[in-house]
């Protein structure tokens, strides 16, 4: 694949604020020009939306086995992959993905304790060579982070999904495999505290992204 646009990643534990951050930055640079493809995971495409309601909000009203939720998460990437990131790589446009292949290695990986390597092995058929260019991970206490879960849910209504329902440990684990995998691949990777007010991450982000952008059309 002859890439011409970039892939930015945004990954953290639950309530480090990366969606919001994907979100700002994704309208700057709609606003600047660029042609911005904006997905998530799990999700990205219909079938991914589909698996997505299985992994999170229990639609198959079933439990889900450890390796059935592996496959599934892979499943969704490797659609979401193929039909819409690639394609907008070679279109030259810009991808901003709310978490990639990494979030898989941590809450799979480390989150479950099945290994960094399994998951890795999995996730090659799924992704093939495609990588991000960058990723940002927002790091925060896990306590913190589950707060601001709590009060969102307050706010909004919103229920806690199978992922957030899970106990301390699990969560502490994922955020420290997150700071694993992030100084084991520096070139790509920036760690932000995502506890510093909301400008302060925007800029920390701006700093690394606007070097690395294409010339918009």
């Amino acid at each position: 694949m002859s890439k011409k646009g970039i892939l930015i990643s945004f990954e953290g534990g639950e309530g480090s604020g990366k969606t919001t951050q994907a979100d700002i930055l994704s309208g700057r640079l709609s606003s600047m020009g660029y042609k911005i493809v904006r997905v998530r995971e799990p999700g990205g495409t219909r079938t991914g939306e589909m698996i997505r309601g299985i992994l999170q909000h229990d639609t198959a009203g079933e439990n889900i086995e450890l390796e059935t939720e592996v496959l599934l998460f892979a499943a969704s990437r490797a659609q979401m992959v193929k039909q819409v990131v690639n394609p907008a790589l070679e279109a030259g446009e810009v991808v901003i993905s709310d978490r990639f292949v990494d979030s898989a290695v941590a809450y799979q990986g480390y989150g479950r304790e099945l290994g960094p390597e399994l998951i890795g092995s999995v996730n090659a058929l799924a992704i093939g060579k495609t990588m991000p260019d960058l990723s940002f991970l927002l790091d925060i206490e896990v306590h913190a982070g589950m707060q601001r879960m709590r009060d969102r849910g307050i706010t909004s209504g919103e229920q806690a999904d199978r992922i957030e329902r899970e106990d301390f440990a699990f969560h502490e684990r994922v955020r420290q495999g997150y700071l694993e995998i992030a100084k084991g691949a520096d070139d790509r990777f920036t760690i932000i505290d995502g506890g510093l007010p909301q400008d302060e991450i925007e800029q920390a982000i701006w700093q690394k992204v606007e070097p690395v952008l294409p010339v918009p059309e």
